[in-house]
């Protein structure tokens, strides 16, 4: 079926007057600071003494924004962090990215360059070894491609690696003030792009058509439009959907699952509704789901396992009829993953997870449940753990019939 010429141009659509009614909500915001990224360095190296570690090697990627302040992308031209356990930093660049690097280096730190005709892991060793570093263990962060350790070994044959995410994962699961509000103004951004985007849902739209809606009130907003996941009718059965394009139809419902960044952290919540009138099924499921999220919250306390918010779920999906376990109809992923600058990392609310929470830590919380063949249900907010417990980003929708409260 064509699109007819009311949806023939979803970017017009857009671009209309009450787009212009939206206004950025990102003034005021705080970055994170100089003082802040000292005290993530000072976090990690008291992590490395107590782990044993020496110094933590780290690649392009969300890592490298937490502590170093560079944005850069991943490619065969290898541009490294060391963190020592003692003292700044070292940056490790090609030699005519170096300009570029600096840019965004936001801490002091060392800066070693290499040629195109060089080793990059011998100028790591030459550090280790200046810093009397050599002989101990060298943490790799988790992400790190296999051809670092392996070039490292052989610059440093004596080298022990290990991995980092005791020092890695300790800062990095833990937020603090500056980084909640983040992410609290990440959220409040994406709450107020589905209020504008939601009533200018219209039959015959595709998901994509929808997507665009958001993207276009979440970047007036203020945010970075990250993903806007639209599932339709039996698409919303499966959770990241199928290759079909589906449109929307009287009595259909419509899964969305967005999110967007500011100052690189993130937003992540997704929410379920009809277009028309809900069918006695829809709406039983969609409260099941309402209870799976209170279910969920209620399981997360401080000192208990990451995972024992899973088994919560499956114990109450299972005396609903669904499952067992991950098996369909049911909930078939985990209950929640951690957030932050990442829209996923570790750790995750899932069966067998033995991290305990902790205050701080950040997750999201959507045990969808999803009958193949038929139609699913999510609803997704995240929360945050503090010393009296979580505590909601976004407050979960009051019924199927207000899915934005």
């Amino acid at each position: 079926m064509a699109a007819g010429p009311a949806l023939a141009s979803v970017a017009a659509r857009a671009a209309e007057s009450d787009l212009s009614g939206l206004k950025d909500m990102t003034a005021g915001v705080v970055p994170i600071g100089a003082d802040e990224r000292r005290r993530r360095l000072d976090r990690a190296q008291a992590l490395m003494r107590t782990s044993g570690i020496g110094a933590v090697l780290i690649e392009p990627g969300s890592s490298l924004v937490y502590f170093t302040g560079i944005r850069w992308g991943r490619s065969e031209r290898a541009m490294l962090a060391v963190l020592p356990v003692e003292g700044e930093p070292c940056i490790v660049s090609p030699y005519f990215e170096e300009p570029r690097m600096r840019e965004s280096l936001a801490i002091s730190a060392e800066v070693r360059v290499w040629q195109e005709d060089e080793d990059p892991l011998k100028l790591v060793a030459g550090f280790l070894r200046d810093r009397k570093l050599a002989a101990r263990p060298v943490g790799i962060e988790e992400t790190v491609r296999f051809f670092v350790p392996d070039m490292l070994a052989h610059a440093l044959p004596a080298a022990k690696i290990v991995t980092a995410n005791p020092v890695v994962r300790g800062c990095r699961m833990i937020k603090t003030v500056a980084e909640l509000a983040l992410m609290q103004r990440a959220t409040d951004i994406t709450i107020a792009a589905y209020r504008w985007t939601y009533p200018r849902v219209e039959k015959g739209m595709t998901g994509r058509d929808i997507g665009a809606l958001m993207d276009a009130a979440t970047t007036k907003l203020g945010g970075s439009p990250e993903f806007s996941l639209v599932l339709i009718g039996e698409a919303a059965a499966y959770p990241h959907g199928t290759q079909a394009v589906h449109r929307v139809g009287d009595g259909e419902i419509v899964l969305m699952d967005c999110g967007c960044t500011v100052q690189g952290y993130q937003s992540d919540i997704s929410r379920t509704f009809v277009f028309g009138r809900a069918s006695k099924d829809q709406r039983t499921v969609w409260e099941q789901v309402h209870q799976g999220q209170q279910t969920a919250l209620a399981a997360a306390r401080i000192g208990v396992p990451a995972g024992s918010v899973d088994v919560a779920i499956r114990k109450l999906y299972e005396s609903f009829g669904y499952g067992p376990g991950y098996k369909l109809p049911g909930c078939s992923h985990r209950t929640g993953h951690g957030i932050g600058l990442d829209g996923h990392e570790p750790v995750n609310l899932v069966r067998g997870e033995t991290t305990k929470l902790a205050p701080g830590m950040c997750f999201s919380n959507e045990p969808g449940i999803y009958i193949p063949g038929k139609f699913g249900v999510r609803l997704e907010d995240c929360f945050h753990m503090t010393e009296a417990g979580p505590k909601w980003f976004s407050t979960p929708p009051p019924s199927i019939d207000q899915p934005f409260g």
